[in-house]
């Protein structure tokens, strides 16, 4: 497919990642502008009120939420399906997606990640050591506990690769950029639906672009991205200065 759309948003993110895994399962190309949300502009904030990533530009549409988005390039753009064929599978998809996308976000972002990586990459502030304990000593393991008994032994959840399965294992990159890995002896069939779902061509294309990303300070991604081969957007709605989105993290 010839046809390019544009997306705003760091290739760390979570919610970023979703939906470029799903751009590629469909052949769509894009081209990115890949910015940490905190370092957006007026016009960025324009697109996303909420200052949250990843926003989709597709021709005179503008989306800025990554379900929202999926939804949107599933309905548009309907070769290779991002979602199961019956309505009581599309239901179950978009509820583990929700979970993923909320109680996963909560957890795995901002009270891990954003504690290890952004407090005091961004921000020069130190982890909240109560915050970290409690996620990983309850609340990372009530989660895996509740995929344990929804994940597959085998395969995808739905026998292919579908938005559930991008979501639940896209939260699982960003816990190891944060030094946490599933315990396989407790979590055996997560622990494996999360490896196989992250070897997936779609995951692996992406994780060079991740890693230059994770591993250079903020202003200095285009340059390492655009020298990693990254299919930059040529204008940026970054800015030098960061500052607070409009919703508590």
């Amino acid at each position: 497919m010839s046809h390019s759309v544009h997306i705003v948003g760091s290739y760390v993110s979570p919610y970023v990642r979703k939906v470029l895994v799903c751009l590629h399962v469909k052949g769509i190309t894009y081209e990115i502008d890949p910015i940490v949300p905190f370092f957006g502009d007026d016009a960025f904030a324009r697109l996303s009120p909420v200052r949250r990533i990843p926003v989709l530009i597709d021709g005179p549409v503008t989306l800025a939420d990554s379900t929202v988005i999926c939804e949107y390039l599933n309905e548009q753009y309907p070769e290779t399906a991002l979602y199961p064929a019956t309505p009581a599978e599309r239901g179950r998809a978009r509820w583990l997606e929700e979970f993923a996308d909320t109680r996963m976000g909560e957890v795995f972002i901002w009270h891990l990640f954003n504690q290890l990586v952004i407090r005091p990459a961004i921000w020069g502030e130190p982890a909240d050591d109560a915050v970290l304990r409690k996620a990983r000593e309850e609340e990372i393991p009530a989660v895996l506990d509740y995929l344990e008994g929804e994940l597959p032994a085998e395969g995808f959840l739905f026998g292919h690769l579908c938005v559930a399965d991008i979501a639940i294992a896209s939260f699982f990159r960003n816990a190891a950029f944060a030094r946490y890995s599933i315990d396989a002896s407790r979590w055996p069939v997560c622990a494996g639906f999360v490896a196989r779902t992250l070897a997936h061509p779609a995951f692996a294309a992406l994780q060079p672009f991740e890693e230059v990303s994770r591993r250079t300070p903020v202003a200095r991604h285009r340059d390492v991205l655009r020298e990693a081969g990254a299919p930059l957007s040529t204008a940026t709605f970054g800015t030098p200065t960061a500052r607070r989105g409009v919703l508590a993290i």
